[in-house]
Parts: structure tokens; sequence; C-alpha cells
């Protein structure tokens, strides 16, 4: 015990000097990560200000806050007294070999990157990538958020949406309706084709122009099948298709047009006994 009193007796001006450094480098992180967060903070403000897509203005955040951050980290070290040119050195290095051990980030990385530059989508969207499908919520640096329909939240990494082709629903303010409806072979095609008509032009949400499209399209086996392609607004596209399914279905129900389903037909041969 004795020797650890004089030890710190006779060090005690080091211990005080790298206690105090201690303290300031703590004080410098502490702020700085502070600091880091108003950065990325403002940056998402003053993009906002300048009406630029949200998820632009999301990744660019994310970087300012890692750049801040990092720095921070630099400064702290450097409060401790640690050589921070031979620490960037000795991070270089570290920084190649993570590199080449974690090429799947690095890859999400530049596809994030591709993503704000390339813009195929943009904050608000619904687009289908990567297998997936929803609402464009936010672009970050390794991953974009989406949100389903049914309000489920899908993390997809950058480099999996840029690997693959990307649908996006929300560009094009007109989208066109694809139904395909089949009558029966005993239907009176002239008469089915008005029936139809006449639900397209009882429907005010569908566009002039271009104009829809009622057609034979195929001689099926159980069915002759028309396509019915009206063109609407985005926004309305899944509360007229909804209504359109039903409305035709009613229209034909009243003009007594079947709408034949699959089925098979089974004969039985009943065996002579004198056979046996």
């Amino acid at each position: 015990m004795d020797t650890i009193m004089n030890w710190i007796n006779e060090n005690s001006g080091l211990i005080i000097h790298y206690a105090i450094q201690g303290v300031l480098a703590l004080i410098i992180f502490l702020i700085g990560g502070r600091i880091a967060k108003f950065c990325e903070g403002l940056t998402e403000k003053a993009f906002d200000k300048k009406k630029v897509d949200k998820a632009v203005g999301s990744f660019v955040a994310s970087i300012v806050y890692a750049i801040v951050f990092a720095a921070t980290i630099l400064m702290a070290l450097s409060q401790l007294g640690i050589e921070t040119t031979s620490f960037i050195a000795i991070l270089g290095a570290a920084g190649l070999a993570v590199g080449l051990a974690l090429q799947g980030s690095l890859s999400n990385f530049a596809s994030g990157v591709l993503i704000i530059l390339l813009r195929p989508f943009k904050s608000g969207d619904y687009v289908e990538a990567g297998g997936k499908a929803g609402t464009v919520k936010k672009i970050e640096i390794f991953s974009t958020e989406l949100r389903t329909p049914d309000n489920k939240v899908i993390i997809m990494p950058n480099s999996k949406i840029m690997g693959d082709a990307i649908i996006n629903y929300s560009r094009e303010s007109t989208r066109r309706i694809d139904l395909v409806i089949g009558v029966g072979y005993d239907a009176d095609l002239k008469e089915a084709k008005a029936v139809l008509k006449s639900v397209l032009d009882k429907e005010e949400r569908l566009l002039k122009d271009p104009a829809y499209t009622v057609a034979v399209s195929e001689l099926a086996d159980s069915s002759v099948n028309f396509v019915v392609r009206p063109w609407v607004n985005s926004s309305d596209y899944w509360p007229t298709y909804f209504d359109l399914v039903e409305n035709i279905k009613i229209a034909l129900d009243d003009a007594d047009i079947t709408i034949p389903f699959p089925q098979m037909d089974v004969h039985l041969h009943k065996e002579d006994a004198s056979v046996k």
C-alpha cells in the first residue's frame, strides 16, 4: 500500500495532467457528438428549404454526420496525446483490410451514391425493387427504407436495389388498368362488348385521352377473353380498379352473360357384367 501511495505522490503531476486531458477529451467527444447531430439536422433543414427530395437530404445529412463525428474522434484522441498522423496511417491500413472484409457494405455505399445521382425514384414514390415493393421513406448511406401498404417497414440494402430491375409506379402521372374479362362461347360478343363499354362510360375517373380499349384478345379453352384497358391518374388506380371489377361483374349478370369457370367433364363407363 505504501508503495502505491509513494508512486502516486511521485507521479501526481502526471496523473493530474492525464486526468485533465481525459476530461477534456471526453468533453470534446460529447460536444462533438452534439455538433454532428446539429449539423445533420441543419443539413436536412437546408435541403427542405430548397425543396429538394427528402431522400436526398437524408442521405447527404448522414454523410455530414459521419464526417463531423470522425473529426470529433480524431480531436479527442489528439487531446489525449495520441499522434493522430500515425493514427490516421494506421486507420488507413486497417481501413483497407476492413474494406476487403466488408465489400458488401462498400457496395451498398456506392449503390447509395448511384441512387442519389441517377434518381430512379424519390421519397414518396411507390416502387418495386429487389423483390420487394413499398413507398420510399428515406435513402441512407447503406440502405433504403420502404413502407408497405400494410404498414410494414422494409430496410433494403442499396446494392440489392441497384443490382436488379426497379419498377417505379409513381414516376408517371397516369397508369393503364389491364383487365381480362372472359365470357362464355354462347354469349353474344357484340352485346358483351357493349356492356363492358357502358360500364367504362359511366366511370368518371377514366381519362378521355388516351381512350380506353375493349377488344377480343383470345379464344381460350372455356371462354372468349376481352381485354379492357382504360387509363386513369396514378392516384386513382386502385380505387378505380376495384370498382371496375365489381361493376363489370354486376353488369354482365344483369345482361345474363355468363363468366365461365374452369370445369372438367368426367365420363363413367359401365362395365357389362356378362364380360366377366
